[in-house]
Parts: C-alpha cells; sequence; structure tokens
C-alpha cells in the first residue's frame, strides 16, 4: 500500500493569473493499494459530494498512470481530505497530483516526475495549482511548446498565510467566464511590474511593498462581482497588520500574507467582514509547505 500527503495550494497572488502559486501547511492524505474491485472511501471534506467511484478525480488520475504503464488492475483507495473544495485552495490539485503520484509509486515510479507534471496540468488546465502541489515552495510555471517549465524556491520561514475561507464553492470555469476576452495595456504592463517585483521580493524575503506588488488589474476586480466582501477586504487587511492581500486561485477563499502575532487578528477582521457582507466564513493561519507531495 501507498501513502500521500498532499498539500493545499494558493495561487496568483494577485497579479501572477496562471503563472505564481505556493504550497500551505493544509493537507489531504491518500492510502492506495490494488484491490479486486474498484474502491473509495471519503473521509473529511467533500464527503457527502465526493464520487466513490470510477469517475473519482484520484481514481482518474491514478488510472491514467496504470494505463499508460500497462497495468490492468482495480484500485482501493481511501481518502482523508482536509482541503475544501471549490474554495481556491487547490482541491483538485492536490486530487491529481496525489492520484498520479501514488499510483507511479505503487507501481515502482516507472515514470519520471514531468510525465506526471505534463499529465496533471493537461487534467487541471493549467500548471499554477499542481506545481507547488507537487514540489512545495513557491512557483513559477508556464507551458511551452508543451512543455511545463517550472522553478521553485523556499518562501520566509516567518511568513503566515491567513486563508479566510467563505461557506460557499466557487467553481474554477465559473470564475473564469466573468473573466473579460480582452486586456487594455496599461493593465498588462501594471499587472507585469508587480508579478516580477513580487517575486523578486518573496525571493529576498522582503515583504516591504508587497501590498502594491500584489495589485491586479486582470481578474480580481471581475470575480468580487461573485464574492461580497472581497473588495472591502483588499482595501482594509494592510491596516490591520497585513503585508498584503489577494483572492487565493480563483476563489472565493482570501489570503492575508502577515506575521504569527498578527495572524488572528487578521482572520477575525476578514470573517467579519464577511460577515457584513451576508457571508458566513471561517480562517486558519497556515505556514508554507516546502516539500510538496511526500510518501509516508
Amino acid at each position: 500500500m501507498v501513502r500521500v500527503k498532499i498539500p493545499a495550494t494558493t495561487a496568483n497572488f494577485g497579479p501572477g493569473f496562471d503563472c505564481l502559486g505556493a504550497s500551505l501547511g493544509l493537507y489531504n492524505y491518500i492510502d492506495m493499494e490494488f484491490s479486486d474491485a474498484p474502491k473509495v472511501y471519503v473521509k473529511g471534506e467533500g464527503v457527502e459530494e465526493i464520487p466513490l467511484d470510477k469517475t473519482n478525480l484520484v481514481y482518474q488520475a491514478a488510472a491514467k498512470v496504470l494505463k499508460r504503464a500497462n497495468v490492468n488492475k482495480d484500485l482501493k483507495i481511501v481518502l482523508e481530505n482536509h482541503i475544501p473544495l471549490a474554495r481556491g485552495l487547490g482541491s483538485s490539485a492536490a486530487c491529481i497530483v496525489g492520484g498520479l503520484m501514488a499510483a507511479n509509486h505503487l507501481i515502482g515510479d516507472i515514470f519520471e516526475n514531468s510525465e506526471l507534471l505534463k499529465i496533471a496540468t493537461e487534467m487541471e488546465g493549467h500548471p499554477d495549482n499542481v506545481v507547488p502541489a507537487a514540489f512545495g515552495g513557491f512557483c513559477l510555471s508556464m507551458i511551452y511548446e508543451n512543455k511545463i517549465i517550472y522553478k521553485t524556491f523556499p518562501m520566509p520561514f516567518w511568513l503566515k498565510f491567513v486563508v479566510c475561507i467563505p461557506d460557499f464553492e466557487l467553481k474554477t470555469e465559473d470564475a473564469r467566464k466573468i473573466l473579460p476576452e480582452e486586456i487594455n495595456f496599461k493593465d498588462a504592463v501594471f499587472n507585469i511590474s508587480r508579478t516580477a517585483m513580487l517575486v523578486a521580493a518573496m525571493a529576498q524575503g522582503d515583504l516591504s511593498n508587497m501590498d502594491i506588488f500584489c495589485q491586479d488589474r486582470l481578474h480580481q476586480p471581475f470575480r468580487s462581482q461573485l464574492i461580497p466582501g472581497m473588495e472591502k477586504i483588499l482595501a482594509t487587511v494592510r491596516e490591520k497588520g497585513a503585508f498584503a492581500g489577494f483572492l487565493s486561485g480563483s476563489g472565493p477563499t482570501v489570503v492575508c500574507l502577515t506575521l504569527r502575532e498578527r495572524a488572528d487578528a487578521l482572520g477575525e477582521h476578514m470573517v467579519d467582514i464577511f460577515s457584513r457582507a451576508g457571508i458566513k466564513s471561517c480562517y486558519k493561519v497556515l505556514s508554507s509547505d516546502s516539500e510538496g507531495v511526500k510518501f509516508l
């Protein structure tokens, strides 16, 4: 039997649309072994909605590996989920990456990580969540001629992520439908400059001006229409002790970067703003994850 731990992820960091991501200290666990029939068991997040047959996303990912390896066997999969579904914290990326890597390990690590990453990106649609889920740290990724190119480096050890999770799902495809097909040239320059500065600041561990670097004009202004309270949160967290705030992936979770001693006050502030907008939410204070997928 194979057991793996896969981290949650946050993507974009504001301006780095579809190319920046990081792994967080919140985990799903997958137990996988061969079986006489397809079996899926779920504990924790999504227990009422996750399919328990071959249509399960973890099973689908694992089946792709077995098919490529010409292994015609069924699987028993037990999922222990702590990453909430459809909240912008990489739950689907964790399922895909975890399923691929667990199955590959089960058959003797036949495939290279690069091949698994390509499959994961094809399933997910973009690499910004699957790269940090697989490898940990702060990640930059892109697709070039059907190849995934990525760089990773560790985040400052003292940095905390306060994730405020609204009590409603926002599927990625819905959050993408609201985006414009064309953008203004000045808005493109606005985001490019901030993305470049953000990466340099994170690499150097200097988060001064990070609130400026996390500004965005390509997706957050449009997605705010789907997330009541988000704009107010992003406009006020700096004065409450955050280095910066941004929408996590396609949302609806909002993330703040801060120090541990300021984290709870920030979390309570975000919960309060969502509450005033009629949205129930909760917050978690998370550290960064530097390992990505880990076999236990």
